[in-house]
């Protein structure tokens, strides 16, 4: 299959007219505002510095609301802690190996020629901003979504990645429940224009405004959505509009799997929703609950410090003048009680019970409850395999949607790319020529119970049967291929077929000379 990318002239036919594009713009927008109150919360609580959906100027604080930092905290810990488990920094976590359609017999080769296009593609990914943006969308992605741009770049760095904050897209599902139309609004001067958009095509009106005034920002809004005309063939186009004078300005088709240069991520989602349900979500009840005791108990500490007071209104004490500071001497009529303290309703220790339970659920929501206690012994390797394993099965359905929606979508982009510049040459990644491979921890630690199903059933025939048993049952190479490919080893660490029975047939050899001078040195 051929992957391209072409400009259309704006004047060209399309599948969809301008007027249908901002139709189904203003629909996905105002489906939108049904998740925008809660989104909003979430952001208020847990991710104050985020951009929000509202107005508001930049540097303004909007921390006003927090009063436990458990939420906040929580969620840089939960990203850098997903991001070290799916996508860890410098390494490789993910394979290219052969698909269900290669031959049996040729996989091996295959593989091996892959590998060098998996270090190759994790090296651009190591030298790009990969690293640094997905930790950001990382952070939406607990609200639910997360939105990923991977953008052709230069001569130096191949690909380069922008995360997307959630207030500036829009979602749209097809027919397949899968995110077919996304909408990005963004701000842009006039006089940068054609610096984000090279191959725009300016019209008569936005010229006069951006030569009349070049500083002033231009409301855009980029449309991706996948093209549906064309059969068998993943087929996106890409349109440039600009919502002031209502005109396109850029058009573009892309062909190919990763021809999508915005990838639409969710944690998890109900069935016929747009937009995903992140653990922050789950946790939203404990945060605001949280808060509000936190808040009750500084506000109990206050009436602690300064108290509540009643006086005899006997014209002396002017209430105006009275200053609660020690050595203060505060005048009275004689025989007036003066200033008098009021009881207090009662202490608030309930609190504390309140607060251990809604923090440990907060931390059991985002995945941060498996750290353990930092003044304790630092944990063994099998500690934290086995901790890692626990995070493995509780997000097991998270993964599964990551996988696919995230890293798959991420390698295919960048493979995309790579072939477009002529600096890989790879089939189509498609699962049948070519698949993806995790290798994350978080993979690993899935694969533990194979290993481990393997291991205890070696150990159980070995002792109750022997070692003959053994290897008259399991076919050694096979199991220790299995093993290596179940831990990660790389294919190019293990040899092919053909050096193994090149090895074997070697070491028969020097047997049998072994064999042939034994009967010599015995009768010298």
């Amino acid at each position: 299959m051929v992957e391209v990318s072409t400009v259309i002239p704006i004047d060209a036919g399309s599948d969809r007219s301008l007027d249908t594009l901002l139709r189904r713009y203003d629909k996905a927008k105002s489906s939108r505002e049904n998740w925008v109150s809660l989104f909003e919360e979430c952001y208020e609580y847990a991710l104050p510095q985020r951009e929000s959906f509202y107005a508001e100027t930049p540097g303004q604080r909007r921390d006003d609301k927090i009063f436990d930092e458990t939420a906040v905290v929580g969620v840089q810990e939960f990203a850098s802690r997903l991001q070290s488990g799916l996508v860890p920094n410098f390494a490789r976590w993910a394979d290219f190996i052969a698909g269900s359609e290669v031959p049996q017999e040729q996989r091996e080769s295959v593989n091996a020629q892959l590998q060098e296009v998996t270090d190759y593609v994790f090296e651009v990914l190591q030298n790009s901003n990969f690293a640094q943006e997905v930790h950001e969308s990382f952070l939406d992605l607990a609200v639910g979504t997360g939105v990923l741009l991977c953008e052709e770049g230069d001569a130096v760095n191949p690909v380069r990645f922008s995360a997307i904050p959630l207030p500036h897209v829009v979602l749209d599902v097809g027919p397949d429940d899968r995110v077919d139309n996304i909408f990005r609004e963004r701000q842009i001067r006039g006089s940068q224009l054609m610096v984000a958009y090279p191959k725009a095509t300016l019209t008569k009106k936005i010229l006069e405004k951006v030569n009349n005034n070049p500083e002033e920002k231009h409301k855009i809004l980029e449309v991706v959505y996948r093209d549906y005309s064309k059969m068998n063939v993943m087929a996106h186009k890409y349109c440039v509009i600009d919502l002031q004078t209502k005109e396109k300005i850029l058009e573009e088709q892309y062909e190919g799997v990763g021809s999508c240069p915005i990838i639409a991520y969710r944690w998890s989602k109900a069935s016929g929703e747009i937009y995903g349900r992140g653990p922050l979500i789950n946790a939203l009840s404990a945060v605001k609950t949280t808060n509000l005791t936190i808040e009750l108990i500084l506000e109990n500490a206050q009436m602690a410090i300064s108290g509540i007071y009643q006086m005899e209104d006997d014209g002396v004490i002017n209430p105006d003048n009275v200053s609660l500071v020690p050595g203060t001497v505060i005048p009275k009529s004689p025989g007036s009680a003066g200033l008098q303290p009021i009881a207090t309703a009662g202490r608030f220790d309930v609190a504390d019970l309140v607060l251990n339970d809604m923090r440990n659920n907060i931390k059991r929501a985002l995945y941060n409850d498996m750290l353990g206690d930092p003044n304790r012994t630092p944990a063994s390797a099998t500690e934290i395999a086995e901790r890692m394993a626990d995070l493995s099965r509780r997000i097991g359905s998270a993964f599964g949607r990551l996988q696919a929606e995230l890293v798959t979508p991420v390698l295919q982009r960048v493979v995309y790319i790579l072939k477009k510049q002529g600096r890989i040459e790879i089939p189509t990644i498609n699962g049948r020529e070519v698949k993806v491979r995790s290798v994350s921890p978080l993979a690993q630690a899935q694969s533990q119970a194979d290993i481990v199903s393997v291991d205890r059933f070696l150990e159980l025939v070995g002792g109750r049967f022997g070692p003959q048993m053994i290897n008259l049952l399991i076919d050694s190479e096979e199991a220790s291929i299995y093993l290596a490919r179940k831990f990660g080893v790389p294919d190019n660490l293990i040899r092919d077929k053909a050096s193994r029975d090149e090895i074997i047939q070697l070491t028969a050899q020097m047997a049998q000379q072994q064999q042939q001078q034994q009967p010599m040195m015995e009768q010298e």
